[in-house]
């Protein structure tokens, strides 16, 4: 019976994986859903309780996985001394996006229906979830700079703001791509490069 039972739930999910990222979120039908996965309506009602709750099953665990990679290297960069900060900056970064890489690459199936067919669900915006993150965690790390007596050139919030987001949505969109892993990994390596550049220039550590 539980044989049966894992059967059917993995039926239902195949399905409506398929079906949302074929229609997205939005457009996507659970009547379809559930006659393309041979269920009845109460049976689907035995292990989801909404549309909400399936797309929910099939993206959640990879999502909160992500959030917690970058909120832990996070923390981890925080707690090191200010010197520290400004000295491993580069190679925290660069680590921390490894991280991320190596799992959304083992993961692609959840992270494309976040990327491109989450419109209505509370992760339409996850992209955006990062970035913010990490356009405040940047105002910590330049705050703590400036308290302990650095010289810096602040950057203007609207142009933080954009290349921090498109940062990010290029990040996904690279790896999420039909490419060669080796071809992501160097644009990524490009990316990474460039980026920091930029931000090298602009902030003028002293």
């Amino acid at each position: 019976m539980e044989v049966k039972e894992n059967k059917t739930l993995q039926k239902i999910l195949d399905v409506a994986n398929k079906e949302f990222l074929q229609k997205g979120f939005k457009d996507a039908s659970l009547r379809e859903i559930v006659k393309k996965a041979g269920v009845t309506t109460g049976a689907f009602y035995g292990y989801f309780n909404s549309k909400e709750e399936l797309f929910d099953a099939l993206v959640k665990e990879h999502a909160d996985y992500i959030i917690n990679i970058y909120d832990t290297i996070l923390a981890d960069f925080q707690n090191l001394p200010v010197d520290q900060q400004c000295s491993f900056m580069d190679n925290h970064s660069k680590y921390g996006i490894e991280k991320m890489f190596d799992y959304v690459w083992n993961h692609k199936k959840p992270f494309i229906l976040i990327y491109k067919a989450s419109a209505g669900t509370k992760y339409e915006n996850f992209v955006q979830q990062i970035a913010k993150k990490d356009i405040e965690s940047t105002e910590v790390f330049l705050n703590t700079v400036e308290e302990n007596g650095k010289e810096i050139q602040r950057i203007d919030p609207i142009i933080e703001d954009l290349v921090i987001n498109n940062a990010f949505n290029m990040f996904f969109s690279l790896i999420l791509r039909d490419l060669p892993r080796e071809k992501v990994e160097h644009c990524l390596n490009q990316l990474f490069t460039f980026h920091r550049g930029g931000w090298d220039l602009l902030l003028n550590i002293s």
